[in-house]
C-alpha cells in the first residue's frame, strides 16, 4: 500500500509570499529564518549578561600588567609604543643579519649573471669568443681554414626560430638580473652606511662644498680618536 500511496500525485504545498501591502518590508520571513535570528539574539544577550556579572563582581584592587603597558584612546585600550624595545647591541646584530642576507642575494645574482653571460656565446650570429689555431704545416693550415669557413657559412644562414626565442628570453632575463643586482648593490651600500652610523664616535655630515666629487649622496666624516 505504501508504494501505491507514493504513486498518487500530491499537491505541491507552496510557501506564502509577502502580501502586496507589505512588499516594502522585503521577503516574508519564514520560521527557519526566525529560529536563526532568535538563536543569534539570545546568544548576544547571554554574552552581555556574563559581562555584566563580571563587571559587578570585579575586584577594584585587582592588578593587571595591561594597566601599565596600555593606554585608553577614545574608550579603546591600545598598547603603548615600544620605542626602546631592543637595545643598541641587539639592533646592531639585527642590522648585521639583514646586511648579510642582502649580500648573499647580491652574490647569488652576480653568479647567475656570469653564468648567463658565459652561456650566451652568440650575439646576432657572431661568436663572442675568438679561437686561435696552430698548424704544423701548410696542409693542416688549409684544412683548418676550410673548417672555419664552413662554420661561418653555418652562422650566416641564420639561427632557427626556437633557438632565437630562447636566446631573446635569456637576454631579457639577463637584463632583469642586472637591474636587480644594481638595486641590491645600492641597498647594500645604504644598509652598510646605516650600520656605520650606529657605531660609536663623533661624526658630522659634510657640506656639498666640502666634497671633492659630489654625487648627491650624503658623506660623513668621523673624528679621529686616539688609540691607546
Amino acid at each position: 500500500m505504501s508504494s501505491l500511496r507514493n504513486c498518487v500525485p500530491r499537491p505541491a504545498h507552496k510557501e506564502r509570499s509577502q502580501p502586496q501591502a507589505r512588499k516594502k518590508f522585503g521577503l516574508l520571513e519564514k520560521h527557519k529564518d526566525y529560529v536563526i535570528r532568535a538563536k543569534a539574539y539570545h546568544k548576544k544577550q547571554d554574552t552581555l549578561k556574563i559581562l555584566r556579572q563580571k563587571a559587578a563582581f570585579k575586584n577594584p584592587d585587582e592588578f593587571n600588567f595591561k594597566m601599565i603597558n596600555s593606554k585608553t584612546d577614545r574608550g579603546n585600550h591600545r598598547p603603548k609604543d615600544e620605542v626602546n624595545k631592543y637595545s643598541a647591541e641587539e639592533l646592531m646584530i639585527m642590522k648585521t643579519q639583514d646586511i648579510g642576507y642582502v649580500f648573499q642575494k647580491l652574490q647569488s645574482e652576480k653568479n647567475k649573471i656570469d653564468k648567463l653571460t658565459s652561456s650566451l656565446q652568440c650575439t646576432e650570429g657572431q661568436s663572442s669568443r675568438r679561437h686561435v689555431y696552430y698548424a704544423e704545416d701548410r696542409e693542416e693550415a688549409r684544412e683548418l681554414e676550410s673548417e672555419c669557413r664552413s662554420r661561418s657559412d653555418i652562422y650566416a644562414r641564420g639561427t632557427p626560430k626556437d633557438i632565437q626565442k630562447k636566446m631573446d628570453r635569456s637576454y631579457r632575463d639577463l637584463e632583469a638580473r642586472k637591474s636587480r643586482a644594481n638595486n641590491l648593490e645600492k641597498l647594500y651600500a645604504d644598509m652598510s652606511m646605516q650600520k656605520e652610523l650606529q657605531k660609536k664616535g663623533r661624526k658630522r655630515k659634510l657640506r656639498e662644498d666640502e666634497i671633492l666629487n659630489p654625487n648627491g649622496k650624503p658623506v660623513y666624516k668621523w673624528r679621529a680618536d686616539r688609540k691607546r
